[in-house]
């Protein structure tokens, strides 16, 4: 029978293996007697980060709710990655367990554990760093050139393989922003243009975050859409609207995300997005608010 966490959530299972002539079916026996709900697997190298079945679950995760591994290696290869897994977790409210291994993060002797684990790779890092420095003065001092024999040849396997790992770092630093954004889009698009989603994202997000472009959230989107992360369909061309049709979207947006919001906090929510008024005005009224918000729902828009 599935089981709750300590929480009261979901417990979700992983199960991978690296090759396609390779089973997953005694991770997922193993996971279901464990109590968990369902078993999500997949075939691909614990080295890559770029796995779609991985991503989805760390996307669609609910707090409270428990990712859980028979061992740490089917998760991840390397400590930092395992740390980073465990990291997107924890900002979603929800937990990690290996079933292998001394790690539930929803225990205090599994957050010790992590905390060592944490101390750990800290460690680990530092002491390459210092063999890197200290490799490369001998290396000078001999005379020879440091860097990747094959990027300097212009070898197109090595070449092909700084790629893949910029991409997947970028993807991974992608990940970290994606409760920011992706929630807007997948609800704004296409039926409002890109500027405005833009717009309407950059409005929820806290002071201190850096603000999106147009450019980098359409580049964003069309990365998670090849993921297989996103529906193709927020790529589609937003339909044209006049001035005022626009901001009546846009307010319906704001309501949509926010029932309970009030009419003075979309006044405020539509100045910091630096919507003007339909006279032009910098400064919002409840009144004109009030009318475009009938307008929206006329148009059964709300």
């Amino acid at each position: 029978m599935p089981q709750q966490t300590a929480a009261g959530g979901r417990m979700t299972g992983y199960a991978r293996v690296s090759t396609d002539d390779q089973s997953t079916a005694a991770q997922a026996i193993e996971l279901r007697a464990a109590g968990c709900a369902s078993v999500l697997e997949e075939h691909g190298s614990g080295a890559s980060r770029a796995r779609p079945v991985l991503n989805r679950l760390l996307q669609r995760i609910g707090p409270g709710d428990t990712l859980v591994v028979v061992r740490i290696d089917r998760l991840a290869r390397s400590l930092s990655h395992l740390l980073e897994v465990i990291e997107t977790l924890e900002a979603r409210g929800a937990f990690f367990r290996s079933l292998r291994d001394p790690i539930d993060t929803a225990s205090p002797q599994g957050k010790f554990t992590l905390q060592v684990l944490g101390a750990a790779a800290e460690f680990e890092r530092a002491l390459i760093r210092e063999r890197t420095i200290a490799g490369l003065a001998s290396a000078r001092e001999k005379g020879r050139i440091g860097g990747n024999p094959g990027l300097r040849a212009g070898d197109p396997a090595a070449l092909r393989k700084l790629a893949r790992g910029r991409a997947e770092a970028r993807f991974a630093a992608l990940n970290e922003t994606a409760a920011d954004w992706l929630p807007e889009v997948r609800r704004l698009r296409p039926a409002m243009r890109w500027e405005d989603v833009t717009a309407h994202v950059n409005a929820r997000l806290d002071p201190g975050k850096p603000r999106w472009t147009t450019p980098r959230l359409v580049r964003a989107a069309r990365t998670y859409v090849r993921e297989g992360l996103l529906d193709a369909a927020v790529l589609d061309r937003a339909p044209a609207r006049s001035g005022d049709d626009r901001l009546v979207a846009i307010i319906a947006a704001i309501r949509g995300a926010d029932p309970q919001i009030t009419l003075r906090g979309i006044c405020a929510r539509l100045e910091s997005m630096r919507e003007r008024t339909p006279r032009g005005g910098q400064r919002w009224q409840v009144s004109s608010v009030k009318m475009l918000l009938e307008r929206a729902e006329r148009l059964g828009l709300l």
